[in-house]
C-alpha cells in the first residue's frame, strides 16, 4: 500500500519536528514546512498531497490564505492545527477551507486519528502526488499549475473547474452526486444545479474532443456526473474490433 502524503505547515519547530517523526513512524510520507510560500511551492514542484496538516499563525500567509491557495488548485483535505480556540475564527475555517481541526496542545495519537477518519472519508487518488497525473495518450493534468494537455495542446484551467476535475477525478469510475459536487467546490455558498451545469459544460469544451460525445465525463440525468477512463487494453480491443468490422 502506498503511503499517503502528507503536507505539514508549521512554524513552531518542535511541533512540526514531533509531528513529522511521528506520522513518519506511522507509515505516512511527511513534507514539512515552516510558512506557506515554500509549502505551495513544493506542490507545485512535487505534486499535491492527501492532506494537509495548516497551522493559522504563520508568519507570511495566515493559514487561511495557504488553505485558499491550495484549494484553487484541487479538493485537498485540510485539518488545521491552532492554538486559536476562538468559535468564531474555527467555525470560519470549517465552513470555508477545513474538514477538521486540532487545537494546541494536542496528543499525536489523536491527530493521527483525525487524520485517518478524513482521509477514510476521502476517496484517494493514488497517484495524488505526481506533479503531471497522465490519465491516458491523450490527456495529462497538471492540477498544481490549473493546467491540462489533451492532445499535446495545453490549456488552463479556472480554479473551479480544476476543483470539479479533481473531485471527479478522486471518484473515477462512480457517479458524485450533483449535490455533493456543490458542496465540495462552493462550500458555504448557496449554488444551484444551474450554475454547476455551466461550469461543467465550460470544462468539457475543454477537456472533450467533441463536447458532445463526451469520452471523460459523462452525465447521469437528474444524478450527477461520472468521471470515465477506458482502460488502454479495451480501447484497443475496441478499435480491433472497429476495423474487424469495417473490413467484414
Amino acid at each position: 500500500m502506498k503511503k499517503s502524503k502528507v503536507l505539514l505547515v508549521e512554524d513552531d519547530p518542535n511541533i512540526n519536528k514531533l509531528v513529522t517523526d511521528f506520522l513518519n513512524h506511522s507509515n505516512y510520507e511527511v513534507f514539512p514546512f515552516s510558512d506557506g510560500p515554500e509549502a505551495l511551492e513544493h506542490v507545485k514542484a512535487r505534486g499535491l498531497p492527501h492532506i494537509a496538516l495548516i497551522d493559522l499563525a504563520l508568519p507570511t500567509y495566515h493559514g487561511f490564505e495557504v488553505s485558499s491557495r491550495l484549494k484553487s488548485m484541487a479538493d485537498v483535505p485540510i485539518i488545521f492545527i491552532t492554538a486559536n480556540n476562538d468559535t468564531d475564527t474555527i467555525v470560519q475555517g470549517l465552513k470555508k477551507y477545513a474538514e477538521d481541526f486540532i487545537s494546541k496542545p494536542f496528543e499525536l495519537r489523536e491527530l493521527e486519528a483525525r487524520i485517518q477518519v478524513v482521509l477514510a472519508r476521502m476517496p484517494s487518488l493514488d497517484y495524488a502526488s505526481e506533479p503531471v497525473i497522465e490519465i491516458d495518450n491523450n490527456l495529462n493534468i497538471d492540477f498544481a499549475h490549473n493546467r491540462i494537455t489533451l492532445g499535446g495542446k495545453a490549456m488552463g484551467l479556472t480554479p473551479t473547474e480544476s476543483i470539479l476535475l479533481h473531485v471527479l477525478l478522486r471518484n473515477a469510475g462512480r457517479v458524485v452526486e450533483n449535490r455533493m459536487l456543490i458542496a465540495r467546490v462552493w462550500p458555504n455558498e448557496d449554488v444551484y444545479e444551474d450554475t454547476l451545469r455551466v461550469h461543467m459544460h465550460r470544462l468539457r469544451r475543454k477537456l472533450e474532443a467533441d463536447s458532445h460525445h463526451p469520452h471523460y465525463i459523462r452525465t447521469e440525468r437528474g444524478i450527477g456526473y461520472m468521471f470515465t477512463v477506458r482502460p488502454p487494453e479495451s480501447a484497443n480491443i475496441a478499435m480491433e474490433n472497429e476495423d474487424e468490422a469495417s473490413n467484414g
